[in-house]
């Protein structure tokens, strides 16, 4: 018996040697806005459809001959058609408004929820430096007072901007 060896990787594929991550930056205030206003814009366009389905779907011949009455329920039943599928982009609308302010919902949950176990971080971080050099080290200065002329704050020994002088 012979082993069979793995075989390389075929003309125009790619062999994954990590693990490749993609980033999504949302902002949940964004989306919960699209959203409304998506929903604002189903709402317009079923009131419009709603008052065209009458007009549209009884459409009375023009004339009393067979021809009229044709084309009349030609049309009608167009409309009627329309009205269906029009239903249907409805419904699907609604779930998309729905499932984006639910994803909004779900992005502002994350970002609290990954917000608060750090926020006492910093100040572990910072409170030995603070104590011997009386400056953080991670984290950007005050800004001075207005109206003062006062300087701004330092900022942190590693990472941070100092802050921004008053004005005056």
């Amino acid at each position: 018996m012979t082993r069979r060896s793995v075989a390389a990787p075929r003309r125009g594929h790619r062999v994954l040697t990590r693990c490749q991550m993609s980033f999504v930056v949302t902002i949940p205030e964004a989306l919960a806005a699209v959203a409304t206003d998506l929903a604002g814009i189903g709402s317009t366009i079923g009131t419009a459809n709603a008052a065209a389905a009458v007009p549209t779907t009884t459409v009375l011949a023009a004339a009393a001959d067979e021809v009229s009455a044709a084309m009349a329920a030609l049309f009608s039943g167009h409309a009627q058609a329309y009205q269906a599928l029009s239903a249907q982009a409805a419904l699907f609308h609604e779930q998309f408004v729905r499932a984006l302010t639910a994803g909004a919902g779900s992005y502002a949950a994350a970002e609290a929820a990954s917000a608060a176990p750090l926020e006492g971080v910093l100040d572990v971080i910072n409170a030995p430096a603070l104590a011997l050099l009386g400056r953080p080290l991670i984290g950007n200065g005050a800004n001075g007072a207005p109206g003062t002329g006062a300087n701004g704050g330092d900022g942190g020994i590693l990472i941070g901007n100092g802050g921004a002088g008053g004005s005056g």
